[in-house]
Formats: structure tokens, sequence, C-alpha cells
């Protein structure tokens, strides 16, 4: 997603460990996707794997039954809302900024272009299928394409000026603690992993397309992140595509912005549909139950605006949830369900893995946490004195 367009600036800041550290991600990634749909079945007598969960909840709600049958599940619910109500309010962001940097001589402010945004995704509210989402995501994926062909494309061309002294042999700790979660952010999709291996055709086939899917995604993300950084070395920006040439970068400007729009309902479309479960009663007729979640959406959406727009220094706070939610999915709670679950079938270098990625998941939040109230406090101090 957005978060690729940001790993030549991870590169900056991590040196020659950033190429390791995004071969580290997709490795690590891969394995906590595997082992949590791997709690999604149990063996019969037979000793055949038959799926006895459907959902993260499901798995989450398992783990806790001795205690609190249902703790597990809201957890890992309200934790899926808070990740997935930032990406929605974060496209928003990107959005406005986006068109206010491509249009400048038009008086119009950054959370106004928002709200021009947050218009064209008034539609969203009358999604009923999933099928609609796969579809805007497969023209998401398709923009995302051009982004990155033209990016690499100007890369090219500047083949003459790339020199490997660039990297850093020095960092600094926080700086490089952004690059960490940069890198682990553009790879995490355990949220939406149980839907997919439930819809595929043939879920066997599932741990060789994780495989398979991380494998190229680290292979493409290595040589964009490799191929703009050698380009601009120091200058290279928060957002690579800031480094192009006016000429290129009004075009890449309106292209991320449809990529931002058409990447909104996949988030926006889950958290309702966890709101919805949560909240809803069986006995509505259809048509209030279709109204419900008509209203339901248009509150969602309009709750992302107002964050959007009126919650100071949000990239921090951004941060600060990601810390806490981006590592809780991605290593946490994989790996400590799949310990609860199955530790007496799993051997000793198993229970190691699982144990060890449980670890690094802990540190790397922990640090991202630190690193991001320690910006949020000197942010509102500098706001304080100004």
């Amino acid at each position: 997603g957005i978060f690729v367009l940001g790993l030549p600036y991870a590169l900056l800041h991590s040196g020659y460990s950033g190429l390791f550290l995004i071969i580290l991600a997709a490795m690590f990634c891969c394995y906590t996707g595997k082992i949590l749909i791997a709690c999604l079945y149990e063996e019969n007598e037979d000793g055949q794997l038959i799926r006895v969960r459907d959902t993260y909840e499901d798995i989450a709600n398992a783990c806790c039954k001795n205690l609190f049958p249902r703790l597990g599940g809201i957890l890992v619910n309200v934790t899926q809302v808070m990740e997935l109500i930032m990406t929605c309010v974060l496209y928003l962001v990107c959005s406005g900024n986006l068109l206010s940097h491509s249009f400048p001589y038009i008086p119009v402010t950054e959370k106004t272009w928002s709200v021009l945004a947050f218009v064209t995704l008034l539609p969203c509210v009358f999604i009923k299928t999933l099928n609609i989402v796969s579809k805007l995501s497969l023209l998401c994926s398709l923009v995302h394409f051009v982004i990155i062909f033209i990016v690499m494309s100007y890369c090219l061309t500047q083949i003459h000026l790339w020199s490997w002294t660039r990297f850093r042999l020095s960092i600094e700790f926080e700086d490089f603690l952004v690059s960490v979660g940069v890198i682990i952010f553009s790879y995490t999709s355990q949220i939406f992993l149980p839907t997919l291996e439930g819809n595929m055709k043939n879920p066997t086939e599932f741990s060789c397309m994780l495989n398979w899917t991380h494998f190229f995604a680290c292979l493409f993300k290595t040589s964009f992140a490799l191929t703009a950084f050698l380009t601009w070395g120091e200058e290279t920006k928060e957002v690579i595509t800031d480094n192009l040439p006016s000429s290129l970068q009004t075009l890449v400007n309106l292209c991320l912005v449809a990529k931002a729009l058409l990447s909104y309902p996949l988030p926006f479309f889950a958290v309702t549909e966890i709101l919805h479960n949560c909240i809803s009663c069986s006995n509505h007729s259809d048509y209030r139950a279709y109204l419900f979640i008509v209203v339901l959406r248009g509150f969602v959406l309009l709750f992302t605006l107002l964050m959007a727009m009126f919650i100071p220094h949000f990239a921090l706070l951004m941060g600060l949830t990601g810390s806490v939610t981006g590592a809780a999915m991605t290593f946490l709670l994989p790996s400590l369900f799949h310990l609860k679950l199955k530790w007496e079938k799993l051997v000793f270098l198993e229970k190691c893995a699982a144990i060890f990625v449980f670890i690094v998941g802990f540190l790397c939040s922990l640090a991202g946490i630190v690193c991001s109230i320690k910006r949020l406090i000197e942010a509102f101090g500098a706001r304080k004195s100004d």
C-alpha cells in the first residue's frame, strides 16, 4: 500500500540494516500468517485437520474460553477496529494532503480537500457485498503498479548517479525505530487472512500462496526501495514521490489520490462488518437491518472525516496506535494463540520460534510506543510554546 512509498525513506535512516529488515519482516509476517491459520484447525479422531473456527475472534475466544469465554474476541475486535479506523483516516489525510500539493494555485485548504475526498467516498455506505470491494481493490492494485512503474522508470534514467556510498554506516536509534515501523506495516495483512483462506477454492494451497506472495513482495519492495534511495540518497523524502520533478509529481500525486480512495472501501467495509456483528439484533426485519447498517456506515464514514480534520499531530498518534495494534495483530497475538492452542503438538523448535517472534514483536511494539509518546510530548510542547 501507501507504506511502500516510504520504504526508501526507511533505508535512509536504517542503512544496510534496512535491506536486512525488509527480508526479515517478510519472513516473520509469512510465518505468523501460517500459524494464525493453523489455529483455525483441529485434528479429528482420524487425524484429519478440520476447520473449527472462522475468524480471528473465534481463535481469541478459544484461547480464553476457560477464564473469560468472550474476552479474547472483544480484545481482538477492539484492536481490529482501532487499526482499521486509523487506516481509513490515513487515506483521507493523504488525499487532502496530495490534492493540496497537486493544485497549490487553488485557494483551498487541505481540510477542504479532505472534505471533497470524503464526498467521493459517500457511495461506500451502500456497498452490500465484498465482491464490489474486491473489484475496487483490483483497480487500486493497478493504480499502484502505475505509480511504481513511473517512479522506477525515472530512477533507472538516473542510474549514472547511483552510489553505494549513500548508505549510512551509523544510524540514530529513534530514526531506526521509525524505519522498522514503516517496513513492518508495509507487510501487515493478518486481519484479512482467515477470511481469505476461508474463501479459497483449495485452502490446502494457502501456505504455498503465502510463501510466494511474501517472496515476490520482498523482492519487489527491496528493488523499489533500493533503486529510489540510490537515486536521491540523503535528499530522499518521507514519501518518495515528493522527490520527482514537478512534471511527474502532479501526475503521480493524482494517481496516489485515486489509490487512497480506492483503498478506503476495504478497511471501511471490514470495520463496519465487525461493528455490525457486535451490536446488531437478529430479530430486525430485512428493511430495518439494511437501514441500520447504512446508518452505522454513515456514522463511521463521518467519524473518520472528523478525526482526519480535528486531531492534532495525527501522524504521531497514528504511529502510537500502529505500534500497539499493528505489532499486536501481526506478531504478538498469532504467536501467543499458536502457543496456547497447539502447545502439546508443537516440537521444541516450533515453540522456540513462536516465543522468539513474540519477544521480537513485543520489543518492537514497546520501543515504538516509547518513541511515539516522546515525539507526541515534544510536538505538544512546541505547540504550547507557539
